[in-house]
């Protein structure tokens, strides 16, 4: 296929995966159609059994469903009206502040930093395609950063009737209560009530909460008659959630093709259907990952990415694989190195550390941009002339060839996703790949790999810390 994901784990048969793979694909063919199984089941219409709750598998056809919607309805499905509120935002506003936490804003951030430019908020207006600045905030509790941001925000009397001065909220949360969000979302509602001010109608076109049908965050919308809410579908977690309206509308309003983003998750959908291990990067990748853990030790899974775009990516990784397979005091811890900026700091630990590290290098073949070369000088002092001939992604890449052969001849196992270029058709296939291969492992090793009892745990201890 054009422009497709593949994976590359010719540096793990040192460690004789192959027959450990071969032994594991009945397991792995049993796994793909309980997973294909859950889908049924939702579409169905029966209760889930109690045994198998939560099941969010929604997610896994989402993305086909959304594109069919919007060639049935038009402007009035969910991608019509994700592109009128986007549309709005950007004639209206200069910048545009996403409040949410875990799921609900790390997939957003993901695409905001692969995707947009590197310097998008530094540039002119009409650089950005009359976009708006794009901001994270309701994600930490810091009390410093939330007063920075509304300072930036309202400091200096920017006039509201001036788009340089205008500013809109985007609010996520599917059910209203989680504390972070909320009390970030009270702090921005009332400043931008008090900048508009409360009774205009900018007060109110300009907040657009994402949410579910019910819940604190709903009734909150219904009361203050915001004209734009966006549902957060039932069965679907937030983890999973960034191919729906929480990951779309930032992505919209940012600049990015959504369509193309979900034609790519699409496509991978049915590779993970159809096709046959050796061309299904669902079924490769989950395969080398639970042979290095469960017959090699490697319980620990480093997602090196070459090049820093991807950062963020593997931030929102780190939470679907921890929050999906850290259960039953079972599932591989994840961290995310950024290289060649880690090879300077963890990379040595990764080199002569613990055995106990899958490495997982996220490639991209082809530079978004023009590469530059080195330019020659007549100040040779720093001996780069010679070099002369090479450019930036030249030099990455013989960075990460030497680290591996570094690991390989230390017997450190690295695998490759290996990523033809950075654009919404290849995220939208990288997300839905991964959040298909976490599902997968899970009913591999049956962990329900949906629900997060653990988090659920703080979020009610802190409440009654807080309301005693």
């Amino acid at each position: 296929m054009v422009d497709s994901i593949h994976i590359d784990c010719s540096a793990c048969e040192a460690f004789e995966t192959a027959p450990h793979i071969t032994e594991l694909e009945p397991q792995l063919q049993r796994a793909r159609d309980i997973v294909c199984q859950n889908v049924e089941q939702m579409t169905s219409g029966l209760a889930i059994p109690i045994e198998q709750r939560p099941l969010d598998a929604g997610f896994i056809d989402l993305p086909s469903q959304l594109l069919q919607e919007l060639s049935d309805c038009g402007d009035e499905s969910l991608l019509g009206r994700i592109d009128e509120a986007s549309a709005m935002l950007a004639e209206q506003i200069d910048r545009l502040v996403i409040l949410g936490i875990g799921g609900s804003y790390m997939g957003a951030r993901a695409l905001f930093e692969a995707l947009c430019h590197p310097c998008h908020n530094e540039q002119s207006r009409e650089d950005r395609g009359q976009r708006p600045r794009i901001l994270f905030s309701g994600h930490n509790v810091d009390n410093d950063v939330l007063r920075g941001t509304l300072e930036l925000l309202c400091s200096g009397n920017p006039d509201p009737d001036q788009i340089d001065g205008r500013w809109a909220v985007i609010v996520i949360s599917k059910s209203g209560g989680t504390l972070e969000t909320a009390v970030s979302f009270r702090l921005f509602r009332q400043a931008l009530e008090d900048f508009y001010p409360s009774d205009s109608p900018r007060s109110r076109d300009l907040v657009i909460p994402i949410t579910g049908t019910t819940g604190k965050l709903r009734a909150l919308a219904l009361a203050s008659e915001y004209p734009r809410v966006f549902d957060i579908p039932e069965g679907i977690g937030g983890r999973f959630s960034v191919l729906t309206s929480v990951g779309l509308l930032p992505a919209a309003a940012m600049g990015l093709d959504v369509q193309r983003l979900l034609a790519g998750a699409a496509d991978m959908t049915r590779r993970f259907r159809d096709q046959p291990p050796g061309d299904n990067p669902v079924l490769d990748y989950t395969a080398v990952c639970h042979v290095m853990e469960s017959q090699f030790g490697k319980t620990t899974r480093v997602l090196s990415t070459w090049g820093s775009r991807l950062e963020a990516l593997g931030l929102w990784y780190d939470q679907l694989l921890s929050e999906s397979l850290g259960k039953q005091q079972r599932g591989a811890t994840p961290i995310t190195a950024v290289n060649t900026r880690d090879l300077h700091s963890r990379g040595q630990q990764h080199q002569q550390g613990t055995r106990d590290k899958l490495i997982t290098n996220l490639i991209v073949e082809r530079p978004t941009t023009p590469p530059l070369q080195v330019p020659t000088s007549e100040r040779d002092q720093d001996l780069l002339n010679r070099l002369s001939d090479k450019t930036v992604p030249d030099i990455l890449d013989a960075a990460l060839r030497g680290t591996n052969q570094a690991y390989a001849g230390d017997e450190r196992p690295t695998v490759d996703i290996v990523l033809p270029q950075l654009d919404e058709y290849v995220l939208g296939q990288l997300l839905q790949m991964l959040m298909l291969c976490t599902v997968l492992e899970g009913r591999l090793i049956e962990i329900n790999p949906y629900g997060q009892p653990g988090v659920e745990d703080y979020k009610n201890n802190m409440e009654k810390i807080l309301f005693r």
